[in-house]
């Protein structure tokens, strides 16, 4: 299974597929263990990684694993995303400080954001499409995307209702915490079905916000309305839910990267992958809680 996530998809953490050539040994009962990408391969094709010594060696992953140390683990995802995460937190909130939305200077600070949100965009791409990941490029896109997030919250927290942005960092928080519980608990399992719904939803959100900012900027006011009223509201519950899911996606393929012994260098993917998903609930929740302030 390859991730939903741009960046999980590109390297692939997932079980089924496989690098460097590598047998892919059938297992009867779980649909992801079609293959260790990071296995040593069984008819001596080279393999750029090593194997993993912490992996299983049992007849579904294949024979005993020969050990190699620098691979990746929890406390590296752990600490390559609070690196992340700080500096989109940093830079959000000197941008807060920095960039006033009062009317003198609200178009200078919008088209500041809207710039810094372009670049950031531009370079996660970049990054996605690359063979290995570069940490400068990643903490870039979190400094740009902080940026971006600080003007927006300012404008929101200035214009709509002050303190929508703690409760949606709250929210956020929430969210990650209880589908992180969900999942270790087994209570959520990353299925193929699971993973080809979340993608089919993902893909239909997606192509109904396009084509109502579509409307929006054909004919002005909201578009389709997806962005105010009951369907705002429905429409970022949706949201929500979505980055929940992507999530769950994103826990899995951490799991599946440290069992099969992805490099070390591959817990940045990790936590720009997690960061890009948790930017997404947050902002979710940033227009959710303005629509229903609005509302007030």
């Amino acid at each position: 299974m390859r991730s939903s996530n741009p960046v999980f998809s590109r390297r692939g953490f997932s079980r089924d597929n496989a690098y460097a050539g590598a047998q892919q040994p059938q297992a009867g009962g779980n649909p992801y263990a079609t293959g260790n990408p990071y296995a040593q391969p069984q008819q001596g094709a080279a393999n750029p990684y090593a194997t993993n010594p912490y992996a299983p060696q049992d007849a579904q992953f294949g024979a005993p694993q020969q050990v190699r140390g620098n691979v990746m683990t929890i406390d590296d995802v752990v600490s390559r995303t609070a690196m992340t995460l700080g500096t989109v937190v940093v830079t959000a909130v000197l941008s807060w400080l920095l960039l006033p939305v009062d009317p003198a200077n609200v178009n200078k600070s919008y088209a500041i954001g809207v710039g810094a949100g372009l670049v950031a965009l531009v370079l996660s791409l970049i990054q996605s499409f690359k063979r290995k990941p570069v940490p400068a490029l990643i903490l870039a896109y979190a400094a740009f995307e902080g940026v971006f997030l600080g003007v927006i919250s300012a404008a929101v927290s200035t214009y709509i209702a002050d303190g929508v942005v703690a409760q949606a960092v709250l929210g956020t928080m929430a969210v990650f915490a209880g589908v992180l519980i969900a999942y270790k608990m087994g209570w959520i399992r990353v299925t193929r079905r699971f993973y080809g719904f979340v993608i089919a939803a993902a893909i239909g959100f997606v192509l109904l916000m396009a084509v109502n900012l579509l409307f929006a900027v054909i004919g002005g006011g909201d578009g389709l309305g997806f962005r105010s009223g009951g369907l705002g509201i429905a429409f970022g519950v949706i949201g929500i839910i979505l980055g929940a899911c992507f999530l769950a996606l994103d826990f899995k393929q951490v799991e599946d990267g440290i069992t099969y012994g992805a490099p070390r260098e591959e817990s940045w993917l990790a936590a720009f992958g997690l960061t890009m998903t948790l930017v997404w609930i947050y902002m979710e929740f940033l227009r959710l809680l303005s629509i229903l302030q609005g509302d007030d």
